[in-house]
């Protein structure tokens, strides 16, 4: 998979896919969720455009859905605008089995994929890890 930080994945353990405008972003996230999930939960960051601009790679993103399809699973995070839009777009391009397999949090990039890998290391199905990322929307800061 592209941008894969950890060395999980077929393991059973449901995996992250951390999409952002950024490479930057991508796997400095990725690297703070790993540190705190373990190793046993895959993470994949996908971050900038195949230039190597700010923007999101739309094939990139494909093939990172497609490949935790096949696997254990995954929960799905963006930062906004064109991420939002490449991982919808991929969406579109999955077989409903698929689609299944792969769920997209409405969260905070952060802060949902620190909860999101938590959970995700105790051995949580999909929804429960989306549910522990969407749910870092409320979390207050102060």
């Amino acid at each position: 998979m592209p941008g894969v930080t950890t060395e999980g994945g077929e393991n059973g353990y449901v995996g992250l896919i951390l999409v952002s405008h950024s490479a930057s972003i991508a796997e400095g996230v990725a690297e703070l969720v790993a540190q705190v999930a373990g190793q046993e939960v895959p993470i994949v960051a996908i971050g900038g455009a195949s230039d190597g601009s700010l923007g999101t790679d739309g094939g990139k993103v494909l093939e990172a859905l497609r490949s935790a399809a096949a696997g254990p699973g995954a929960v799905v995070l963006m930062d906004l605008g064109s991420s939002v839009l490449a991982v919808r777009a991929a969406q579109g391009e999955l077989s409903p089995a698929e689609l299944e397999s792969v769920v997209v949090a409405d969260a905070p990039l952060v802060e949902g994929a620190l909860a999101a890998g938590v959970t995700a290391s105790t051995g949580a199905s999909e929804p429960e890890v989306a549910a522990a990322a969407e749910e870092a929307r409320v979390a207050s800061k102060l």
